[in-house]
Parts: C-alpha cells; structure tokens; sequence
C-alpha cells in the first residue's frame, strides 16, 4: 500500500467520523431538543459528557469486537476498508437525506461485513477467460457476545 493511499484512507475515515457526528448526535439529543427538556446547547453539552462518560466506563470494549469479532482478519486489506468506509457513509448520506433515523455504528458494520464478504469470494479470470470465483478466506459473521 502506497502512502497516497494510506492518506486517502484516512481523509475517508475522517469523512465518515465527521458524518458519524452530525449524524448520530442528531438522532441522540433531538427528542431532548424537541420536547424542550434542554435547550440545544445544554443538549449537546450533555451529549459530549455522556460520550466521553461511557469511553470512561465501558473501555474499548466495542472497538475490540468490531476489530476482533466481525470477520475474518486475514482477509482484510486496504480494499475491505475502503470498502466498509464507503459503503457507511453512502448510507449514511441516504438515511440523512430522507430523514431516516439510522446508527453510523450499525453502517459500518454493515459496510465492513458487505466488503469482507465480497472480499472473500473476489473474481478472477483463469486462463482460458471464464470467470471463476477464487476464495481469499473465510467470512465469519458473529454475534457479539450478551453483556
């Protein structure tokens, strides 16, 4: 993977985060917002504090089972990421646009179990020019565990 690449992978994961913010601060604090228990400053302050609240409490604990107990990590590469960021924010911008209450979590984790998937069974031409499927690895999809 080239440098420009990596570059462009983190401009396209600094999208998406930037999107997860407007999005799903929107869907947290809007019923707060719209039966006036808070006022919209007071509603986003208390959203911040709870966000950073809940990293305090609960750890890294859904970071490590989106990295660790999706997929498959062998088949991930630049392509897979890309893949997973693209296909969230799409959907993001599609919820967004018709007013759709969605999570940006969810979306990435759809986007990366889609990408994964496609990974894993990518077509290749053989040599006499049909197409042929050509298995990378194997896609698991797994339920987090219960808390």
């Amino acid at each position: 993977m080239s440098f420009e690449v990596l570059v462009l992978l983190v401009l396209v994961a600094l999208a998406f985060d930037f999107m997860n913010g407007f999005h799903d601060a929107a869907n947290a604090i809007a019923t707060i917002v719209s039966t006036r228990v808070l006022r919209p400053q007071w509603a986003v302050a208390w959203a911040a504090f709870f966000n950073l609240a809940a990293f305090v409490v609960f750890g890294v604990a859904v970071a490590s089972t989106i990295g660790k107990g999706i997929i498959d990590a062998k088949i991930v590469d630049h392509y897979v990421i890309f893949g997973a960021l693209i296909g969230a924010i799409t959907w993001n911008i599609i919820t967004w646009y018709y007013g759709i209450p969605s999570s940006s979590s969810h979306a990435l984790i759809g986007g990366l179990a889609g990408a994964a998937s496609s990974a894993a069974t990518s077509m290749t031409p053989p040599a006499s020019g049909r197409r042929r499927a050509r298995s990378r690895g194997q896609v698991t999809i797994r339920s987090p565990p219960p808390f």
